[in-house]
């Protein structure tokens, strides 16, 4: 920390740092951030639902005490974070920014939340997102759209857009999303932000409001790849709460593995002189490059593909052939598994129930009708309609054998590469309210529901610019538990870029 930088400007990493030096305090840091969120409330970036003022600086507090007791206190003991309202959290009502749930105050903690206050940070509030966690725009929150802060009348992304522009925005420093079909990395993309969906099962599932249980999944967003190691450090792990989290190897230490990487690299350079990444095989998907892909994106992609390969890096071409075919197989498995999910919410036991009914059924369909969103409507009755008899074995089962082919296409590119490179989003962020075609809107996510489908790590990190100068993303995706290998591999391109130091006007 330099004596010119403000404690906003500060990476997760550079504020732990900061704490343990005792250039500051956890209560003067998170009382810095809830001023700077207060202070951007008349950008109506729209980026929280609640803001938990009291229960913060409590907990900042707390940490304090801990690092004046002597405690050996972990990197991010005293960081203020937020948390996506996906998340349920004790004492902050979690919505899932849907009527729904207006209200609804959860007895107990996320195992996601859990794990990160037991690492000592300070929950600020819960952020945006679209109801459900069901869009790609964070247009579909029932509580108003988020706005991306490089221009505010542009979309972030979806569905952790707020957890992306409380992050661009430098109103926190880390935040936690979640990813279905793409959801933390196209936001990251479109903010100029560094977010990552591990593999699936490296972090539980356990009070995360369930949107496509099998693809749904939690991960960091932050400003750098460092960060992002950190957060997902203290974030993941096997929990025997979540029947899909995995048991993983006591040495599958996410930090550990993540700076052993770094060291590799450092020695790499010495070997090679400039070269951190020589050895390290590139692959690029053909299908990735094609139509659909807006020049100033692919400028950007290429040329961090371009600095890669002068980092050391081989460029490989490979073939990815069921791309296409990942929108209509995501688009009828997520419904299908929403509808089921979904089924809960009926006004019995929690959350919204329609004031005037005739009966049981009656209060079910007004209850449905008026607590759920246009979107969500719409996908549970996708959902229903491919589960339904006659329907089953014609959509949702030929949809279960092509995400195999799709998992198969890629273990046969990892026989000739170590990551796969390519751009997030085909385009750069549009205008709010300029969509209204729903499959318009599904094919924006092309480039990254074929990773979540196969169930694999992905990340984007940001790499460019392009057109009214909005931010672009350079997705990597990485073989199952490879995470440490695509975050070292970001780190390396940080190191050699200043894209993840830019900030928009909105920070300042």
């Amino acid at each position: 920390m330099t004596a010119s930088q403000a404690l906003h400007d500060l990476t997760l990493a550079q504020q732990g740092q900061a704490l343990a030096s005792g250039q500051t305090t956890s209560v003067a840091l998170t009382q810095h951030a809830l001023d700077r969120i207060a202070a951007a409330a008349p950008l109506q970036l729209g980026a929280f639902l609640h803001v938990d003022a009291e229960g913060a600086l409590a907990a900042a507090a707390a940490s304090d005490a801990r690092r004046a007791a002597g405690q050996a206190l972990g990197p991010l003991d005293g960081v203020p974070i937020a948390h996506k309202d996906i998340f349920v959290t004790t004492g902050q009502p979690t919505t899932a920014a849907s009527k729904m749930l207006k209200g609804y105050q959860s007895p107990f903690d996320a195992t996601v939340v859990a794990r990160l206050k037991a690492a000592g940070v300070v929950s600020v509030g819960k952020l945006n997102c679209d109801e459900f966690a069901m869009g790609g725009a964070n247009e579909n929150s029932a509580y108003g759209v988020a706005r991306n802060p490089w221009d505010t009348r542009r979309i972030p992304g979806g569905s952790s857009g707020a957890s992306a522009v409380a992050v661009a925005a430098r109103l926190v420093s880390g935040t936690t999303g979640t990813d279905t079909g793409g959801s933390i990395r196209q936001p990251a993309a479109l903010t100029g932000i560094t977010g990552i969906k591990p593999t699936y099962g490296r972090c539980s599932r356990f009070g995360m409001i369930a949107f496509a249980s099998s693809l749904d999944q939690a991960g960091p967003m932050a400003r750098t790849a460092e960060d992002c190691a950190l957060m997902l450090d203290a974030m993941s792990g096997f929990d025997e709460r979540d029947a899909t989290s995995a048991q993983r190897p006591e040495d599958d230490n996410m930090l550990q593995m993540f700076l052993a990487m770094n060291a590799k690299s450092q020695m790499l350079a010495v070997q090679h002189p400039g070269k951190p990444l020589h050895g390290l095989r590139v692959g690029v998907p053909k299908e990735f490059f094609g139509e659909g892909v807006s020049a100033d994106v692919l400028a950007a992609t290429r040329a961090a593909l371009s600095q890669l390969e002068a980092l050391g890096a081989t460029l490989v071409e490979i073939s990815l052939p069921r791309t296409e075919l990942s929108i209509p197989v995501y688009y009828i498995i997520a419904p299908a598994e929403a509808s089921s999910n979904l089924s809960r919410f009926d006004g019995v036991k929690f959350g919204h129930r329609a004031a005037k009914y005739t009966d049981l059924n009656d209060m079910y369909r007004q209850t449905r009708a008026e607590g759920f969103g246009p979107e969500v409507k719409r996908r549970i009755m996708i959902g229903a309609y491919v589960l339904s008899h006659g329907y089953y074995d014609a959509y949702y089962l030929q949809a279960q054998k092509l995400r195999r082919m799709i998992a198969d296409d890629f273990q046969a590119a990892f026989k000739v590469c170590d990551v796969i490179a390519g751009p997030v989003s085909p385009t750069v962020a549009r205008a709010i309210g300029s969509s209204t075609d729903p499959v318009q809107e599904y094919l924006a996510d092309i480039f990254t529901l074929p990773a979540s489908l196969a169930g694999l790590p992905g990340m984007s990190v940001p790499c460019g610019f392009g057109e009214h100068g909005l931010p672009v993303g350079l997705q990597l995706i990485g073989n199952y538990w490879q995470e440490a290998q695509l975050l070292s591999t970001a780190h390396v391109y940080q190191q050699a870029t200043d894209w993840h130091q830019r900030a928009p006007a909105a920070a300042a």
